[in-house]
């Protein structure tokens, strides 16, 4: 009779262990779940804020473009007008920062292929977790058993997925602060343009 209930007792023992951890293996799988679809969410904002930088650097380009322009034409202007031979004549813009604005981007050209990486992270390369794999110890070997293999496996494959989801976040943010720092100088690049093309518009008219 002692000897029965012993193992009774072991038996309800052994039970609520797993159960608790089957319930544990829930947890993780579920916790896994939720960080997987933040990385994902995040991975889709950081697309459309690149998408948005791009625009707006490819904007500030055509405003250079446009500058150079009126540039030219303002030049032009002063020929007819006789203020060639004018010291003040021509933009003094032009004639200290010709080839500034493309520089800006053949800098980072350079820094992207004259940048030291120390070890390419490997992705997608590591060996998955199959359907069948083994990742509790049997002692009941039962369905509950089971479910804990699956949801491990599933954890482990998860996880694999969210540390290339990780690296990718990192390499697309140094690639927008690249981009950033360079649609801040290309605007301040703008700035002074501006400034000078306005200027010399002022004196050709002024001596129109």
């Amino acid at each position: 009779m002692d000897g029965g209930g012993m193992e009774d007792r072991q038996q309800t023992y052994g039970d609520r262990l797993t159960d608790q951890s089957l319930e544990s293996t829930r947890r993780m799988l579920r916790l896994t779940n939720e960080s997987t679809q933040i990385g994902v969410d995040t991975l889709v904002e950081l697309d459309a804020q690149g998408e948005q930088l791009d625009r707006i650097e490819e904007n500030l380009d055509d405003i250079n473009d446009g500058l150079k322009r009126s540039e030219k034409t303002l030049n032009q202007m002063e020929k007819c007008c006789g203020l060639c031979l004018c010291p003040c004549s021509g933009s003094s813009f032009a004639k200290h920062n010709r080839g500034a604005y493309r520089r800006l981007d053949a800098d980072d050209y350079e820094s992207d292929r004259n940048g030291v990486i120390t070890e390419e992270p490997r992705r997608g390369q590591r060996s998955r977790a199959q359907p069948g794999d083994r990742f509790v110890e049997r002692v009941t070997n039962d369905a509950r058993e089971d479910e804990m293999d699956e949801n491990l496996g599933q954890v482990s494959n998860m996880l694999d997925g969210l540390r290339d989801m990780a690296l990718d976040i990192g390499d697309t943010l140094e690639r927008q602060n690249d981009t950033l720092d360079r649609v801040n100088k290309k605007a301040d690049h703008n700035d002074v343009h501006l400034e000078s093309v306005n200027k010399q518009s002022r004196r050709v008219l002024r001596n129109a």
